[in-house]
């Protein structure tokens, strides 16, 4: 029986991976705790009898806002199997997204992780009316907690309750709706992406089918679960039987990954950058001839193409891998078999220098609105190509890029639509069917997709010139010293750059050359610092062309990071909150 609903899965582990110990896994009073495919079951069918038991009607909705956990998916599967609606919420967005979300949605309850994040949702759920009550999965004193639900279901087990389940099953069809995602944005409030079982199915098989991995292997889970990337992931392991192993933060990524030792995992480029900055900065601390070794092994990674490498180069690499890479693989734990890596361009030089190291990284490309995956890269030439994002996933798939350059999409995996949202739904989805991703592209030898910018952030100087700023951004991200920027200039003269250091690695620095400061703040208007920079920066220029070249810059002595509203939860900036932040600093490039 083909799996055309998300809850079919569970069906799917009872027939194939009936006696799988660790379904899902997570660090409680520091131990690693399983969970079985029996408790699976058990979870989820519990909780859908109790929110039966509660009233719930297919298309109601439940809010969710929690880290990964296993106790997210028994939710999950146990609202997929009755027809009642998922909405999935960051835990680090602002007030004022949480209760547009949550009125937007018509959210009946919500479910949120801890205390902290309890007291500050609960206040915004008492001023919405759909809001019946606020939930937790961490016991807190006085605050109704989720095991309620399920001992209620437990409660009421029986063939008459099962069959209630049962017939609720039979009425979900697999273009329903699922779930509503709301995005992240960089822009305005977030919209609600309506996506069914089927946009979310269709693409686990291909995805399954691509992976080169088992029901003995192990994924570890650390982008959020709200994220549709990890999503999609997370059941494509669960199609495939793989144990899925939850870190316990971003900062104990690194330490779980020792312990786990997994086979696959997802990431964005950002972390993956900061693996490889860590990697070269224990390089730099090495002397004499292990420091001209493991340099030497960097250099040779860096040539690595994805065709044609000749005898002797692949000599010269299997040289390397005994000596150097080989240590890479350990520290990620010793067993990675791919990495999957979507939400922002990766930089080719890191795909080169990880695959050299054999440590497959697969690329890919889509949006929450097709749930996700458009395009991946596979595991040879052409379909693995460096600086692309790969082939179409799927057959059913349709890619073709419009006159202005932009990418558009048919697919069984487009979304429904935005929720409340017609007009919205009509912009983005034209009456032939095509999807207008906002990004521009082209196709090479009209199937490999290369993605170049998001046609919204382009923009036009006062010359008549355009200038993408991703590219020039990604550029500029190759150096240490450079931890994010964004590139400025819209109709002004030039391009300029608001410049955020990578502090850690800056430190480090004024330590070897006996620069004192007394904070960043004061690190920042440093001349050799700045005169530091200014070299970064014309040696980045080279790569660009006449009207990319970054003219002024200015150093801003934050880190952006979601909580601090430069950087949307995926990690991507957010422009225009960027520009109102530093106002004074876009003053000091473009003077009156």
């Amino acid at each position: 029986m083909e799996e055309t609903r998300i809850f079919d899965l569970l069906n799917r582990f009872k027939q194939k991976f009936p006696n799988k110990k660790d379904v899902f896994s997570a660090k409680e009073n520091g131990k690693w705790v399983n969970y079985s495919t029996e408790d699976y079951i058990k979870f989820a069918n519990y909780f859908s009898y109790g929110l039966l038991d509660m009233g719930f009607e297919k298309g109601d909705k439940i809010a969710t806002v929690s880290n990964n956990r296993p106790e997210w998916n028994f939710v999950d599967m146990g609202m997929s199997q009755i027809g009642v609606v998922h909405v999935p919420i960051y835990p680090t967005i602002s007030e004022r997204e949480y209760e547009h979300i949550l009125k937007h949605s018509d959210a009946k309850i919500i479910i949120v992780s801890d205390d902290e994040l309890y007291h500050k949702i609960k206040p915004i759920a008492d001023k919405i009316d759909s809001v019946q009550e606020v939930y937790t999965f961490n016991k807190i004193d006085g605050v109704k907690n989720w095991e309620e639900i399920i001992e209620s279901g437990k409660k009421l087990e029986g063939s008459e309750m099962r069959g209630l389940v049962k017939l609720r099953k039979d009425s979900i069809e697999k273009d329903d709706l699922a779930t509503i995602i709301y995005t992240s944005g960089t822009t305005g409030l977030p919209k609600g992406v309506m996506l069914s079982h089927w946009n979310f199915m269709y693409q686990v098989k291909y995805i399954g089918d691509m992976l080169r991995v088992s029901h003995k292997d192990r994924a570890l889970s650390f982008l959020p679960l709200c994220h549709v990337l990890e999503r999609i992931g997370g059941y494509t392991w669960q199609f495939k039987g793989l144990g899925i192993y939850y870190a316990e933060s971003t900062e104990k990524i690194a330490e779980n990954i020792k312990e786990i030792k997994p086979q696959v995992f997802i990431t964005v480029p950002r972390l993956l950058e900061r693996i490889y900055d860590k990697i070269i900065g224990i390089g730099k601390d090495l002397e004499g001839k292990k420091k001209d070794l493991f340099f030497w092994a960097v250099d040779l990674g860096l040539k690595y193409k994805d065709h044609g490498n000749s005898f002797a180069y692949l000599a010269k690499l299997k040289f390397a891998n005994m000596l150097i890479f080989k240590k890479w693989r350990e520290a990620l734990g010793g067993n990675v078999k791919m990495i999957i890596s979507g939400g922002a361009a990766l930089q080719p030089r890191l795909a080169r220098i990880f695959w050299s190291a054999g440590i497959p990284i697969h690329e890919g490309y889509g949006l929450t609105e097709t749930a996700p995956v458009i395009a991946v890269n596979r595991f040879e030439f052409p379909e693995l190509m460096f600086g692309t994002v790969g082939p179409r996933l799927g057959d059913e798939q349709q890619i073709k890029i419009a006159e202005d350059g932009e990418i558009l999409f048919k697919g069984p995996n487009l979304m429904l639509g935005y929720y409340k949202d017609p007009e919205i739904t009509k912009e983005a989805i034209d009456e032939d069917g095509w999807f207008h991703t906002g990004d521009i592209g082209e196709l090479i030898d009209g199937k490999i997709l290369k993605i170049t910018d998001r046609k919204k952030e382009i923009f036009k100087l006062s010359t008549g010139k355009y200038v993408a700023p991703q590219v020039v951004e990604n550029i500029f991200k190759e150096s240490f010293f450079i931890e994010q920027l964004m590139v400025v200039g819209e109709n002004e003269k030039f391009a300029g750059a608001l410049l955020s250091p990578n502090f850690e690695f800056l430190h480090d620095w004024c330590h070897k050359k006996d620069i004192h400061f007394r904070d960043n703040k004061d690190l920042i208007e440093n001349p050799q610092v700045i005169e530091r920079y200014q070299e970064e920066v014309d040696f980045y220029n080279q790569n660009l062309g006449k009207t990319e070249k970054i003219k002024k810059f200015q150093l801003v002595c934050e880190e952006w990071t979601p909580d601090g509203g430069e950087l949307s939860p995926t990690l991507k900036l957010k422009r225009r909150f960027v520009k109102q932040k530093y106002k004074k600093r876009l003053e000091q490039i473009y003077p009156e």
